[in-house]
C-alpha cells in the first residue's frame, strides 16, 4: 500500500491514468478513466471478457515502478473461471483484480471495445513482379538400377533441365519431407525456389502442381504493425490488417522502450516476444481472410525504425538510446524466417530492408523508396511523423535524412484529453472566430457536431477524447480564432466574453466540446505539448534546407498513418511543415508498407533501396548547432522569423505580434473570412 493511501495507474495502449483508493477494482478503474473494457456479466467474473495484462517493472517516463504485489493475488471467483475456460497466466479478471499500488495494465484488443483504429491500408500501387522466390512445377526421373544418384540430385537436374536452375541447394528442413513428397506426387513435384543472389534455395516442396503462394509484407511502427498479404503469383494483395503495436504497454515512445530494457533485466525477451506475437497474428488473420494458411506463405519483408527494427531481430537497443546512436546492424538481412520466429511456411524467408542512420530506419527507407524523391529534380521533403519523426529532402541530385524526435503528443499522448484514434476521438475541429464555439466530428460518425444527425449517430460511440488529427486541427483553429496568439497563450481575456475559454489555476484553458459526462479540454500545458512537438520536426526539416542549400521546398508528402490524416492546410497553419503550395502537399499514406511490399514483389528494388542507403546524407540533428536557433522559431505558430507566403494566400494568418516592447496582449481578431 501506498503512503498516500492511493495508487496511480496507467491503462495501455490508450494511455490514460489516473489515482484511484487502495482497492479500487481495475474495471471501476478502467470505466473512470473512460478506458473501454468489455464486460456483460456486471462484474461477476462469469464473463471473463474484461481480462486485463498487469505488467511489471520500472516505467521511468511514467515514474512507475509496477510490482506483482502492486495487485490482488487471484481470487475463488477467478479459480472458478479458470476451471471453466482457460484464463492465460498473465492475465487477470479486471472485476476481481483490485488496486493494491501503482500499476501499469495492458488491456488486450480482445477486451477493449473502442479499439484502436489502425490507419495503415496497403496503396494502390502497380509493382513489376521480379519475385526472389518462385514456384516451378518439375517431372523428377525415377530412381533405377542403372541410375543410383540420390534423389536430391534428380530434383536438381530436373529444375535445371526445366527452369535452367542450377546448383539448387535444399533447406535442412525439407531433408526428411523429400523422398515421401516426390513419392507421393508420382515424381511430379512444384518446388518453391528462392534466390536473392545468393544461389537458388529449395524452401519447399509440394507433390503435385501447386499454384497458390503468398508473401507478407509487414511495417512494424512504434505505435500500430500493419500486415499486408499479396499473392506472389498476380502481385495482387490480398488481404490487410493491423493492431495497436502491443509493446505500447512498455513505453508510449521509443526512448520510454530503451529505458524500460535498460531498467529491466527480462526486458528484451519480454518486448521481443511481444512484438513477434502480434506479427505472427497477423500473418494468421491476413492468410484467413484471404481463404488460405500461414503454410502458404512463402516470403516476408520488414520494415521498422531502428528500435522497432532491432527489438524485432532480438538485438539490444541500447545503444539508440544515447550518442552516437551506433546500430548493431544496418544493412539488409536475408535469413530463414523462422530465425527471427516468424510463423509463416516452414522454410519461408525474410528479408529485412536497410536502415539508413541511427534514428532513420528501415521504414524510412522504405517509403523513400516507394516516393522515389531520386527520381525527380524538383526538391521533395517526405515526413513521416510519428513518436519519432523521419525526414528525408532532397531530389535525384542530392538526398539527406534525418529524425526529430518529437514524442507521442501528435498520438493523442501527453495531452490531457488526448487519445489514440479510437472510435468516440474528435478528428475534425472548426471554430466559430466570433462565438469561439466549436463543432467537430468523431471517429466513427459521419456528420458534424452541429448537424441533427449527430445527436442520433453520436451515442453509438460517444465524444471520448481528441486524436492526432483532431489536436492539430484545435490548435491551428484556436490560432486562426484568436484564442491563442503566436507564442501559443490562451488569451485569458475572452474569459470575460465567451464560457469557452475558463480560468485554470493561473492560466486558462478553452472547452472545446461539453458533454453529459465529461468536457473535452485544451489545456496551456497541451498547447505547450504541441508546440514543442512540431518545433522539433520543423526544426529538423529546417536543419536538412540548410544542408541542402535551398529555403523553400517544391513538393511535401506526408508519410504514416499520422500523415494519412491530418489536413495539409492546417499542418501548415500549426508550422509542422514549411511554407508550400497547399496542391504540392499530399499524404501518401503507408509509404513504408508500400515500399515493404515493392521489395517482396522485385529483387531489383531491394537493389535500389539498399543502393539509396548507401547514397543517401544522413545528417544528425542533435549535433548540429543551429538546431536550437530553428527550434526556438518554430514554437511560434506558424514560425517566428519565416514568412508563409502560399499560406497565406490561401488562409487570413492573424497579424503579426508587434515586437518585444511594445504595449499589447494577445488580441482575437474577429470579423474576417477564412475559408
Amino acid at each position: 500500500m501506498t503512503e498516500t493511501g492511493d495508487a496511480l495507474v496507467l491503462f495501455m495502449p490508450s494511455g490514460r491514468r489516473g489515482r484511484f483508493e487502495i482497492g479500487t477494482p481495475l474495471l471501476d478503474a478502467a470505466r473512470s478513466l473512460g478506458v473501454y473494457v468489455e464486460s456483460v456479466c456486471g462484474g461477476r467474473g462469469l464473463c471473463g471478457r474484461c481480462q486485463i495484462t498487469p505488467t511489471p517493472g520500472q516505467f521511468a517516463k511514467h515514474k512507475i515502478t509496477a510490482r506483482p504485489e502492486n495487485l490482488s493475488p487471484p481470487n475463488e471467483v477467478e479459480a472458478r473461471y479458470s476451471g471453466r475456460r482457460a484464463l492465460p497466466a498473465d492475465r487477470r479478471l479486471s472485476c476481481q483484480a483490485k488496486i493494491l499500488g501503482d500499476m501499469v495494465v495492458d488491456v488486450p484488443t480482445d477486451s477493449a471495445v473502442n479499439k484502436q483504429v489502425v490507419r495503415k491500408r496497403a496503396e494502390n500501387r502497380s509493382i513489376d513482379r521480379d519475385t526472389a522466390t518462385r514456384l516451378m512445377y518439375v517431372e523428377v526421373t525415377e530412381p533405377d538400377m542403372a541410375n543410383p544418384s540420390g534423389d536430391l540430385d534428380r530434383l536438381s537436374e530436373a529444375l535445371e533441365r526445366e527452369w535452367m536452375v542450377k546448383g539448387a541447394r535444399l533447406d535442412p528442413p525439407l531433408f526428411a519431407k523429400l523422398q515421401k513428397t516426390l513419392r507421393k506426387g508420382e515424381w511430379k513435384v512444384t518446388a518453391a525456389v528462392h534466390d536473392d543472389g545468393d544461389g537458388p534455395l529449395i524452401t519447399a516442396l509440394w507433390p503435385g502442381l501447386q499454384q497458390r503462394a503468398f508473401g507478407l509484407a509487414v511495417d512494424i511502427g512504434s505505435t500500430t504493425i500493419a500486415a499486408h498479404l499479396v499473392d506472389m503469383m498476380s502481385g495482387r494483395t490480398v488481404a490487410s490488417a493491423g493492431t495497436a503495436n502491443p509493446q505500447v504497454r512498455f513505453g508510449e515512445d521509443l526512448m520510454s522502450r530503451v529505458s524500460y530494457v535498460l531498467m529491466n533485466p527480462d526486458g528484451l525477451p519480454a518486448l521481443t516476444e511481444a512484438v513477434r506475437g502480434a506479427v505472427n497474428g497477423l500473418a494468421e488473420k491476413v492468410a484467413r481472410d484471404a481463404g488460405a494458411t500461414r503454410d502458404l506463405i512463402v516470403e516476408a519483408t520488414f520494415v521498422g525504425n531502428p528500435v522497432m527494427h532491432h527489438i524485432f531481430l532480438g538485438i539490444d537497443p541500447t545503444e539508440l538510446g544515447g550518442a552516437p546512436f551506433a546500430l548493431a546492424v544496418s544493412g539488409p538481412l536475408a535469413l530463414a524466417a523462422r530465425d527471427i520466429g516468424v510463423e509463416i511456411m516452414d522454410g519461408g524467408r525474410a528479408y529485412v530492408l536497410p536502415c539508413i542512420a541511427g534514428h532513420v530506419g528501415a521504414d524510412a527507407a522504405a517509403a523513400t523508396l516507394a516516393e522515389a524523391p531520386h527520381k525527380t529534380d524538383r526538391i521533395t521533403l517526405m515526413v513521416d511523423v510519428g513518436t519519432n519523426a523521419e525526414i528525408v529532402l532532397g531530389s535525384r541530385d542530392r538526398l539527406l535524412a534525418a529524425s526529430s524526435p518529437t514524442g507521442p503528443a501528435f498520438e493523442g499522448a501527453e495531452i490531457s484529453c488526448g487519445q489514440r484514434a479510437a472510435p468516440g476521438a474528435i478528428e475534425r475541429v472548426r471554430i466559430d472566430p466570433e462565438t469561439l464555439q466549436a463543432k467537430v466530428k468523431v471517429i466513427g460518425c459521419d456528420r458534424w457536431s452541429d448537424e441533427p444527425e449527430f445527436a442520433e449517430e453520436a451515442p453509438a460511440v460517444g465524444v471520448t477524447g481528441i486524436c492526432g488529427s483532431g489536436i492539430v486541427e484545435t490548435i491551428a483553429e484556436m490560432f486562426l480564432a484568436g484564442i491563442i496568439s503566436e507564442d501559443g497563450v490562451v488569451n485569458g481575456a475572452l474569459a470575460e466574453s465567451s464560457d469557452r475559454v475558463v480560468a485554470n489555476g493561473r492560466t486558462f484553458t478553452y472547452v472545446l466540446w461539453r458533454g453529459a459526462t465529461m468536457d473535452i479540454t485544451v489545456t496551456q500545458n497541451d498547447v505547450r505539448a504541441i508546440q514543442l512537438a512540431k518545433a522539433a520536426l520543423y526544426a529538423g526539416v529546417r536543419l536538412l534546407m540548410d544542408k541542402l542549400g535551398v529555403d523553400h521546398v517544391e513538393r511535401i508528402r506526408l508519410a504514416g498513418a499520422f500523415g494519412s490524416y491530418i489536413d495539409p492546410k492546417y499542418a501548415m497553419v500549426l508550422g509542422l511543415i514549411p511554407d508550400c503550395e497547399l496542391d504540392q502537399v499530399a499524404a501518401v499514406g503507408n509509404a513504408a508498407g508500400t515500399g515493404a511490399r515493392m521489395a517482396l514483389l522485385n529483387r531489383g528494388h531491394r537493389r535500389e533501396v539498399e543502393e539509396l542507403v548507401r547514397e543517401v546524407e544522413k545528417i544528425e540533428t542533435a549535433l548540429e548547432p543551429r538546431f536550437q536557433e530553428h527550434f526556438v522559431n518554430a514554437m511560434a505558430l506558424p514560425n517566428k522569423t519565416e514568412p508563409f507566403p502560399h499560406l497565406s494566400e490561401a488562409v487570413a494568418l492573424p497579424a503579426r505580434q508587434q515586437p518585444a516592447g511594445d504595449t499589447g496582449a494577445p488580441r482575437r481578431r474577429g470579423g474576417r473570412q477564412r475559408r
